[in-house]
Order: C-alpha cells, then sequence, then structure tokens
C-alpha cells in the first residue's frame, strides 16, 4: 500500500506505484475525484515476439526522481527482452499535462522492433458508469471523457505517432479489457465504447543493436473537447522533451529557498529535507486545502481514504512549510479556512478539497444525548499556526483581512466552548479521532490558539479582546496545570474522561504531550514537561532494530505485534520526530544535538524507493504501513531539520569556540 511517484501542479495530481503503473489521477481539485478509481493503468513492452507490463518478474526496476525536481528518474532493466528503459515523468507546472518519455536500450547486438504500450483504465469522475472511450481522427489521439472531464492521450516515436490503439469493455461479465488485447504487441483497433471502459494504445521503433531510440507518451486534462485538444496541440509544438526540461528547471528555482546553510546534517538528510518539501507541495490545492495523503489503497481497508483536508494536519503542515520560508505557498489554506468556518466559530472533522464538509465517523448523539461531533484542536490549530506564519515572514495583509472572519469568530468559540468546574475545554474527540473526552494535547492546542487570538488582537488595536483571549487562555493554563498533571507518576496524563458521572485521568502514556512545549503552554525545560517527555522516550520506545515512537501504548490501529512491552506499537514518523523535538528544543550543547541528528538519519532509511515517506512503520522489518506518502510525515520531517540547523546556529552564536568547531564541521561537510 503505497504510491512511489508523485507528480503534481496544485489542480492536478498523479500517483505512480512501484510498476511504475499510474494508480491514481486527480482533478481538478488535489485529492478529490480519483478518476482512476486506484485502479492500475498499465505501461508494457513487446519486443522480438516477447510481451512484459512492468509488474512482471524479469524487470529489475530502480526508482527515484531528478535531484530537486518533481520529475522522476527510473531505469528498468529486462535481461529476457534484451532492453533497459530510462523513464522519466513529470507534471506540467501550470497546465494540467502529464508527460512521460522512455528511453530504449537496445542491450543486445541484434536491431529490435520494440513497441510501448500504454493502458488507460479510466473511472471518470469516480466511477465507471457513463464512461467513453474513442478514437479522435483529428489529431488521431484516444480520449476519454464523461460530463466536463476530458482525459486525451497521444505519443511519438522514432516511428511516429500512436501506432495501434483500442477501446473496450473491462470488469463487466467477463471482460478484462483491452489491456488483455495488447499481448500479443497487436491491437484491435476498436473506435469507441461506452460505460465501463478502458484503451490501450501504442507506438513503435526499431532499436538498432547497442542502440537507443526515444518515445514520448502524454496526457492531456481539461473540461471539453476543445481543452485538451488545444494541450495536445501544445506539447506537439513545444516538443515533450523540452517541457520535461522545464518542469525540471521550474522546480529548481522553486527549492531555491531550501538553499540554506545544513551545518553538519549529510546529504541523505539534506535530499530528503528537500524532497519532502516538494511532496508536501504536490498535496496542496492551489485553492487552499492540504491534502493529507492521495494513496487510494487505503479504501480496501474501510471503503474510504485519506484525500480529504484535516484542519489540524492541515494547520501543522502550513507551520512546517512556514518555517521552511514558503509564507505565499500556505495563504490560501488560511483563506480556505475561513471559508469552511462554521457559523458558530468552529472547523468540523474534515474537508473535501473544494470546500465541503467531509465524510465523518463522529456521533451528533450519544445514548441520546446531543454530541458536537469535532476535534477542538483542529480549530486552535489554525490559529496558531497563523499567529506564527506572521511572526516569521511579518507579512500583515493576509491576518487583517481574516482578523474579524477567521480569528475572532475561532476565539470567540473557544473561549465559551469551556468546562467551568475545569477550565478547560469542553469535550472534543482527540486528535486520532479515536475517543472522546478532555485531551491534554486539545487544552495546550486551544492556549496556543487563544494567545494567538490575543497577539492579534493587540497587533490590531483590540486591546479589549486581546485581554479576554489572553484571560480565557490563562485559565486554560492554570486548570490544565492544575488537573492534568499527574504528582504520582511523575508526567502529564493523556486526558480527563468521564466516569460514574466524574472526571478522572486517562493515564495511558500518549506522545501528543509534546504539545505542552510546541505550544507554550510551559518551556520545554519545565521539570514536568521533562518528566513527560522522558516518560514517553522510555514506555513508547519500539525495541526493534526499526526503532522509533508509537503514538501510545497498546496503539490497535495496523497492529503488528502483540508484544506490547517490546512494541507499544507501530512507530510513526511524526511521534519520532517529535520526540526529536524536544531534545533539540532543549540542547544545550552542540553534543546534545547528536541524538535528533541520529533520528533525522534513521528516518532517511525508511522511506520508500523513491524518497516517500509512509505514515508508519511496521515495528519488526520497517517496511511501510498504512498510506504513504503521507504530507504530515514529509511535513514534520521538514519541521524538525528546520528547527535543528537553527538550533545548532543559536548555539553557535552563543558560545565562539563551538561556533569556530561548527564553522570547521560545515567546511569540511562533516
Amino acid at each position: 500500500m503505497a504510491r512511489h511517484l508523485v507528480l503534481g501542479n496544485g489542480k492536478f495530481l498523479v500517483n505512480l506505484d512501484r510498476n511504475c503503473f499510474i494508480r491514481d489521477i486527480y482533478f481538478p481539485f488535489v485529492g478529490q475525484l480519483n478518476h482512476t478509481g486506484g485502479n492500475p493503468c498499465r505501461f508494457g513492452i513487446w519486443c522480438g515476439g516477447k510481451f512484459a507490463w512492468l509488474d512482471d518478474p524479469s524487470w529489475r526496476i530502480e526508482l527515484g526522481y531528478i535531484e530537486n525536481s518533481l520529475v522522476t528518474n527510473v531505469t528498468a532493466r529486462n535481461e529476457e527482452l534484451g532492453l533497459e528503459l530510462s523513464v522519466n515523468d513529470g507534471i506540467h507546472q501550470r497546465e494540467c499535462i502529464y508527460l512521460k518519455r522512455i528511453n530504449v536500450r537496445n542491450l543486445t547486438g541484434e536491431e529490435k522492433d520494440v513497441r510501448l504500450f500504454f493502458h488507460q483504465d479510466l473511472m471518470i469522475d469516480d466511477s465507471e458508469v457513463g464512461d467513453t472511450a474513442a478514437f479522435f481522427p483529428g489529431n488521431r489521439t484516444v480520449f476519454h471523457y464523461k460530463r466536463s472531464s476530458y482525459f486525451m492521450f497521444n505519443g511519438r516515436s522514432p516511428g511516429g505517432g500512436i501506432f495501434q490503439f483500442s477501446t473496450g469493455i473491462k470488469r463487466f461479465h467477463a471482460a478484462e479489457g483491452t489491456w488483455r488485447d495488447a499481448e500479443d504487441g497487436e491491437l484491435m483497433g476498436n473506435a469507441i465504447a461506452q460505460g465501463s471502459v478502458d484503451s490501450t494504445i501504442s507506438l513503435r521503433a526499431e532499436v538498432p543493436g547497442e542502440g537507443e531510440s526515444t518515445f514520448y507518451y502524454w496526457m492531456s486534462v481539461g473540461a471539453d473537447l476543445e481543452e485538451v485538444k488545444r494541450l495536445d496541440q501544445y506539447v506537439l509544438e513545444s516538443h515533450p522533451e523540452k517541457l520535461l526540461s522545464r518542469i525540471v528547471i521550474y522546480w529548481n528555482h522553486w527549492l531555491a529557498k531550501a538553499d540554506a546553510q545544513f551545518g553538519d546534517l549529510p546529504d541523505s538528510v539534506v535530499r530528503l529535507y528537500k524532497h519532502s518539501l516538494l511532496i508536501v507541495r504536490t498535496q496542496i490545492d492551489e485553492r487552499g486545502a492540504i491534502v493529507a495523503a492521495a494513496d487510494t489503497d487505503i479504501l480496501q481497508y474501510n471503503r474510504d481514504h485519506y484525500s480529504y483536508m484535516w484542519p489540524r494536519d492541515g494547520a501543522l503542515i502550513a507551520d512546517a512549510l512556514s518555517l521552511a520560508g514558503y509564507h505565499g505557498t500556505i495563504a490560501p489554506f488560511f483563506e480556505f479556512c475561513n471559508r469552511a468556518l462554521s457559523p458558530e466559530g468552529y472547523l468540523y472533522h474534515k474537508y473535501n478539497p473544494d470546500g465541503t464538509v467531509g465524510s465523518s465517523w463522529h456521533p451528533y448523539v450519544v445514548q441520546g444525548s446531543p454530541r458536537l461531533p469535532i476535534q477542538e484542536d483542529e480549530t486552535a490549530l489554525v490559529l496558531y499556526a497563523l499567529w506564527k506564519d506572521y511572526e516569521r515572514h511579518g507579512e500583515i495583509e493576509l491576518p487583517q483581512a481574516l482578523y474579524p472572519t477567521l480569528v475572532r469568530k475561532a476565539a470567540s468559540f473557544m473561549c465559551e466552548f469551556i468546562e467551568p468546574s475545569l477550565g478547560l475545554p469542553l469535550p472534543s474527540y482527540d486528535l486520532w479521532e479515536e475517543r472522546f473526552g478532555i485531551w491534554t494535547y486539545t487544552a495546550a492546542s486551544v492556549y496556543g490558539g487563544l494567545m494567538a487570538a490575543s497577539y492579534f488582537a493587540d497587533l490590531f488595536g483590540d486591546y479589549e479582546r486581546s485581554d479576554r483571549y489572553r484571560s480565557a487562555a490563562e485559565r486554560m493554563k492554570a486548570g490544565l496545570l492544575e488537573h492534568l498533571w499527574d504528582e504520582e507518576s511523575g508526567r502529564f496524563a493523556r486526558g480527563l474522561v468521564q466516569r460514574d458521572g466524574h472526571w478522572v485521568k486517562d493515564m495511558t502514556l500518549e506522545s501528543s504531550l509534546f504539545g505542552l512545549f510546541e505550544f507554550g503552554v510551559l518551556p520545554a525545560d519545565d521539570d514536568r514537561v521533562a518528566g513527560t517527555m522522558k516518560a514517553i522516550e522510555d514506555g513508547l520506545a519500539v525495541r526493534t532494530e526499526t526503532g522509533g515512537i508509537a503514538r501510545y501504548t497498546n496503539d490497535c490501529y495496523f497492529k503488528q505485534s502483540d508484544d506490547v512491552q517490546r512494541v507499544p506499537g507501530n512507530p510513526w514518523i511524526i511521534c519520532t520526530l517529535w520526540a526529536a523535538n524536544f531534545q533539540i528544543e532543549t540542547a544545550k550543547t552542540t553534543e546534545d544535538l547528536k541524538r535528533p541528528k541520529a533520528t533525522l538519519e534513521n528516518v532517511t532509511r525508511h522511506t520508500l524507493q523513491g524518497g516517500n515517506l509512509p505514515e508508519q512503520l511496521h515495528p519488526l522489518d520497517g517496511s511501510p504501513l498504512s498510506v504513504a506518502p503521507l504530507t504530515w510525515s514529509h511535513a514534520t520531517y521538514v519541521s524538525t531539520v528546520c528547527k535543528y540547523v537553527r538550533k545548532r546556529e543559536q548555539l553557535a552564536a552563543a558560545d565562539p569556540k563551538q561556533s569556530q568547531e561548527l564553522k570547521e564541521d560545515s567546511d569540511s561537510g562533516s
């Protein structure tokens, strides 16, 4: 379950799997309307009477990207066919065009008749009912359409344009699809099919012995036939080779902000940092939604997916990009939240990329009692991230525009959504969306959100509201210290839950307690925070070669081991990095930074081939679990690298001797 290669431009997103098969096509919103339904669009070769799709075991495939870009760099070698492929895939930085370049190298001394086959298995608008696939003679292309979604496919080789094509019925009665028709090296040429349909096209060239030939394949996507015809003509006139080069150049320039001094961090960490920035960018819709993950293989588990915008994930991802210097990239996220905010001032569980409310499992009534189906941290963290962005970049226009409609409304809700007997937030769902109660993480985030609102009110001269927000935040902090600190265990509780009409502490060890220092409730070096984080490092450490930190004790989500003492839960990338962030925050010398540096290096060893990070890892073999890539994982990596570099610089500035040693380390590339 993973997407090894991800390409996008803010309105068009394409995911490929380990076999270089297209698995997800999202348009016109990133993460909404998957026009393949996760089904593979195959890519294969016929040569010398033999045929092999790229999922055939005879292929040895190495996946990657051209450095500092969103253009793939893939090598596939097949000794049985006597061929080696060099493949580059990219999405145009502005237009909805997917491009594929395949350089075919003949490993033998004999000339070969080589035919490349590209299979299009679409479920337009998330349904395979009522699709049409047809050959269009005007430009000799194949196109699929339904309503206002059109997909046109074309290609070029030294032998010319499309060599053969076919359209047909798939997954209906005994019909498997036109990809089966391709396996004899010939396509029957059926010109149109309607309903549940697919298509296949082929390109052909004679590849000289020990020589090479280059093939190009592309897909144009638009709202009508005229638009996709225009885009197809644009590719032909510009030439796909030049367009792919321009894509590389664009992303090189986009990453220019990331060309900072990385001190003693090794190349592997820097590469993953830059790659993470690019992957996060692919998951951001140009209208503001930041999608959690677009890997639809998760559908096989619960018939739902991660292709939503959770305001929590979005806020923390936006904060990471802001820390890295990408204010302009995240501004639409806050505008999205402003539009999505309920009249009462809170944000719902999650949203579709078009701004509509997403599916949810939070009930409105439990045992006859009404319940607000929210996670309050999601509202609070948006204000927290907005303030942090202003604090870093000083761009006042965005918060000024959002102050009356987002900041004030959300802060007013948080001031009122309080349990008066405790001074803590009223019960809501936790950040893992699993349980209902009053949670330390939620209380910490609300404190951070209210303080952010107070700072904004001061900024705009709204002093009465500032006092109100600050007072509510201080009451929240006092309630948190009084009711959620546990003296006996020397750490904070996960939260409070109701039992027999009384609030009792939930003492489950929980990694999200890092929020106590992250959102400013207490400094990281406070003894209570230190005790809590030590308990997390000791009690949630996965004691296998994989290592890492679990979410909480006895986490059952994708559970792989019943040995809770050794494996309290699967290691999550974000939880592992939270522990590293605490180590960075409390470091007094550069020696103290060795542990978080080792964590960053270890994370690089657990990427998928191609560089993408999953949500969690198998605790025994380190393989990816759940979705990949997870946007939150990549964003947290970005944030941790930024914090590491800045802390190292601060330590150097405070100690001239260390400053000279660090300069020598950087100069030597250690």
